[in-house]
């Protein structure tokens, strides 16, 4: 099969990550494998698998450049973003539909046609939600927000997501896009749960790097961008009713980062916290780490929690909105705790207690290459069966 993986840019972030992440994966079990990344930079990721053929379409200069572009893009900004704001993307979206539509014609033209492309995330597809295709599928990456009101989203989900093949990461994000769709009347195409590939062998292999940086006491890690919605301060403040003797390193930057050190200091655990900043590979300080802790307010899936596996690591996690109960199946289930700091900190003495933990490998069973991979191409061979058929 010749596969397109379509992404907003190759920033360093965990839905960025994972569009590389399943680019590598379709070239793994032997597809012809692109990735396109709509912004020209930054260019933080790149394919592991040298058989991925990556592409750019900056978006912006093309909708500049073409003939109407500029007048669409000032009206929007300054008159028609301004009546209906945060409406942009519906006014510059027809055209950067089309106009993407036309690169990925040129590269077809010279590569092939594409039997599949996905769509990862929703900033990603929102921008050219005119652009339609039967062989798309458009991948929600996180559960659906109400940030808006009601007769907005509808108007905005009618756009992106009706009558289209729509994948979900995990069942609590399909449970999101269920109840979002029934009080929008929105019907998709289909709807089903694909969840995210985590390159297992990849990670052990970076998880063996070293990193001079990575503290030789023992230590318990969290791996995520310093914003409201991944609950560092209620990890903080579960830490510092915790009765373990680890220290607690935080890998990541973000616009918190400065409030969250004030309040490590005024819990008076400053001295036992250690924020490690942005990390090209943390792997390795997953690998070391005793454990590995999430405490958002919601996940998607929280890939996070695979990759720790994959480097050996057991996890905890508050049992959040979204997604990481599907992670926590069977054996894993006991490890979610409630999402208050006294449920947390419980939970972080009792796993900390049972340590070591094994990792069994069938944890990351739904998460391997092949199973996803077949998951998103399996469609295409029921349909192209049913033609056989009907052909014969």
């Amino acid at each position: 099969m010749r596969t397109l993986v379509v992404i907003h840019s190759l920033k360093m972030g965990g839905m960025e990550r994972v569009a590389v992440n399943l680019a590598d994966a379709f070239a793994d079990e032997g597809h012809e494998s692109h990735l396109l990344s709509c912004r020209s930079r930054p260019n933080d990721l790149q394919p592991a698998h040298s058989a991925v053929k990556l592409h750019h379409f900056d978006q912006q200069q093309a909708l500049l450049k073409s003939v109407i572009g500029i007048p669409v893009f000032l009206l929007s900004r300054l008159f028609l973003g301004v009546i209906l704001p945060r409406s942009h993307f519906m006014w510059v979206g027809w055209l950067s539909g089309w106009l993407l539509k036309r690169r990925i014609q040129r590269l077809e033209r010279e590569y092939g046609r594409f039997d599949r492309i996905v769509f990862r995330g929703l900033g990603t597809f929102k921008y050219f939600w005119s652009f339609r295709d039967d062989r798309n599928i458009y991948v929600l990456e996180n559960v659906i927000h109400y940030d808006r009101p009601l007769w907005q989203k509808k108007l905005e989900w009618k756009l992106v997501f009706n009558n289209r093949h729509l994948a979900c990461v995990s069942s609590g994000v399909l449970e999101s896009a269920q109840e979002a769709f029934k009080q929008g009347d929105i019907e998709p195409h289909s709807l089903r749960v694909i969840t995210n590939p985590c390159p297992v062998e990849q990670i052990q292999t970076m998880a063996r790097d070293n990193d001079p940086d990575i503290p030789s006491v023992p230590y318990i890690v969290n791996v995520a961008r310093l914003v409201p919605q991944k609950g560092h301060a209620l990890l903080l403040e579960a830490f510092a009713k915790a009765r373990i003797p680890q220290q607690l390193v935080i890998v990541g930057e973000g616009p918190l980062r400065q409030e969250l050190e004030e309040k490590a200091r005024s819990l008076g655990v400053a001295a036992r916290v250690m924020f490690a900043g942005k990390r090209t590979n943390p792997y390795p300080w997953m690998h070391r780490a005793d454990l590995f802790v999430l405490a958002s307010e919601y996940e998607g899936l929280g890939i996070v929690l695979t990759e720790a596996l994959a480097c050996g690591t057991p996890i905890l996690s508050t049992d959040s909105r979204g997604g990481v109960r599907f992670v926590f199946q069977g054996d894993l289930e006991q490890y979610l705790t409630p999402s208050t700091p006294e449920g947390l900190a419980q939970g972080l003495e009792s796993t900390i207690g049972k340590l070591p933990i094994e990792v069994k490998s069938e944890w990351l069973e739904a998460f391997r290459s092949k199973t996803v991979v077949e998951a998103f191409l399996a469609r295409h061979r029921n349909q192209a069966g049913t033609e056989r058929e009907l052909t014969t």
